[in-house]
């Protein structure tokens, strides 16, 4: 199987060099593939670390973006720059570990959206209390959105490019996290298998986090009430 990695980065040269490394030990054994560590011009130098330090190794991509940054941006960019159909994306802080990217990977052969859920059975996170009020908000967005995925902004998922090609990009990614509901949303109105697998998401190991949760819980349920009464009917 050929497969491309998609990192989206913003001051994460304290994890990069790790988080990289550690995909590379668990994808070369049995695929081909690409890491594209997609960089929104960090200032503590993300982008140079990455070149410097992968220089030798072509699997390793650095993209650099200096207009029209974003989070999700970012993401559209990186998949829409992969040289392969199948593609992973995940978070660049550990929170997802680089370990269940074999069992998306192996599931994603039956199915065409899957998601390494902390809500299936068997899914977790090592924050208690961050992991009972993401269950909480993400019941409110089932409710909104009438969605059978339990984990409507984990962001750890494996798909197909050209699946992603056919949705309506500009709609999808904007923003941050709100980017994944939006994602399964058009998904699932493209009549595509989605399918949840548990994951345990891990406490940020280096650095800050770049959220403000009470913002940012406002902004997803803005852009969620939006989505929903904007394509109601459609």
């Amino acid at each position: 199987m050929k497969v491309s990695v998609i990192l989206p980065t913003y001051n994460e040269s304290g994890n990069i060099v790790k988080l990289v490394s550690e995909i590379i030990r668990v994808l070369s054994k049995h695929y081909i593939f690409e890491v594209l560590v997609v960089d929104d011009n960090s200032p503590d130098g993300t982008h140079d670390l990455v070149k410097r330090e992968f220089r030798k190794d072509k699997r390793v991509k650095p993209v650099l973006r200096t207009k029209d940054r974003g989070f999700a941006k970012s993401i559209r960019a990186g998949i829409e720059k992969a040289s392969f159909d199948q593609v992973i994306v995940m978070d660049t802080d550990f929170t997802h570990d680089p370990k269940e990217i074999p069992n998306l990977l192996h599931v994603g052969q039956i199915y065409d959206f899957v998601s390494g859920s902390r809500f299936a059975p068997g899914g977790n996170m090592q924050s208690t209390g961050h992991y009972l009020v993401s269950l909480l908000y993400n019941w409110l967005l089932r409710i909104i959105l009438r969605t059978q995925v339990q984990d409507n902004l984990g962001g750890y998922f494996t798909t197909k490019k050209k699946y992603i090609l056919d949705l309506p990009r500009d709609i999808i990614f904007q923003g941050y996290g709100e980017y994944y509901f939006r994602l399964i949303f058009f998904l699932q109105r493209r009549k595509k298998s989605v399918v949840e697998i548990p994951a345990i998401y891990a406490t940020r190991s280096k650095g800050k986090s770049k959220s403000n949760f009470l913002k940012m819980m406002i902004i997803y349920l803005h852009s969620a009430l939006k989505l929903k009464f904007s394509h109601q009917n459609s």
